[in-house]
């Protein structure tokens, strides 16, 4: 008996070293699909020469958010609230929120993300306005010719200008005085805090082919079909929450915790990679508390927050 239970203890450590293997191999690739990319400038018609560009989540830790367009509806509230209550936690700085009214001109200075709601019809006519003005403000050199859509609920982009950088989102939200269904509750959630975690860290949406195969990454996208389905009919949400995740999973709180630690200039390099490895079991701890901290519900997905 002393022997088959030792046996069975043997084969239990075996198993779980063997997993542990596993998880670190598959959140090194993904962080290497997700955040070791080159940078395409040329598209902007510049010279990418004369733009001084850094990719790294830690440089926006404590930027204010600056919300204009419509008010917060109060399922928007508490996903701004529970994330930047969760960077404040990871960067040990607070993330102020500010309103700065119809436009970006009621947003002032300093390091900001600019947030756009809107609920009813795309302000395609606000959207233009606001990259007019970041250009001004930041030199991004956007070629006047080319219009600028909005091609999804959710949306997010980062600039790189001769003045400085610009992170600016633009993002569906619920229509002001309804109450949501469970599904329209896990959407617009879903959607706010995806483009809240690229904007946060420079991540790639990361294509994900086979169904069988579980979430491990808000990131992660299973491609559908979607085309001319209207953003608010319970056939889109329904199909864009089965392409990704509802919300950050345990890699996510990883990936926060390597941004906010690693002593790299730049997080879309092999070096941030090889500190992430280097430090893998610390990083993991530190997903691990803040996943079981409170305050983060909402934000997370528990089908792959767990430990694995």
């Amino acid at each position: 008996m002393l022997r088959r239970s030792l046996a069975l203890a043997c084969l239990a450590l075996i198993a779980a070293s063997a997993g542990a293997a596993s998880e670190r191999a598959t959140f090194l690739d993904l962080a290497r699909r997700g955040w070791v990319y080159e940078l395409r400038s040329a598209m902007w018609g510049r010279d990418p020469a004369s733009i001084e560009m850094h990719i790294n989540g830690h440089v926006l830790s404590g930027a204010s958010i600056c919300v204009v367009g419509e008010k917060p509806h109060q399922a928007t509230e508490t996903v701004l609230r529970e994330f930047t209550g969760l960077t404040a936690r990871v960067f040990g700085k607070p993330t102020p929120i500010r309103h700065g009214g119809v436009d970006l001109d009621g947003c002032g200075t300093g390091r900001t993300i600019y947030l756009r709601l809107y609920s009813r019809e795309v302000p395609l006519a606000a959207f233009g306005s606001d990259l007019a003005r970041l250009d001004r403000v930041f030199g991004l050199g956007l070629a006047r010719s080319r219009r600028q859509y909005v091609v999804s609920p959710g949306q997010a982009a980062t600039f790189f200008g001769r003045r400085g950088q610009a992170t600016h989102l633009i993002v569906r939200q619920p229509v002001a005085g309804r109450d949501l269904s469970p599904l329209e509750g896990r959407f617009y959630a879903s959607i706010l805090v995806e483009e809240l975690y690229q904007a946060y860290t420079f991540g790639m949406d990361i294509l994900q082919l086979d169904r069988r195969l579980a979430f491990v990454s808000k990131l992660q996208e299973f491609p559908v079909n979607l085309r001319h389905v209207p953003w608010d009919s319970p056939a889109f949400m329904e199909g864009l929450l089965r392409s990704t995740p509802s919300g950050l999973c345990r890699f996510d709180l990883f990936m926060l915790h390597a941004i906010a630690a690693a002593p790299v200039e730049n997080t879309n390099t092999p070096e941030f990679l090889a500190y992430i490895d280097a430090h893998f079991d610390d990083l993991l701890a530190r997903a691990d508390a803040t996943a079981a901290a409170p305050g983060f519900a909402g934000i997370l997905d528990p089908g792959c927050v767990a430990e694995n």
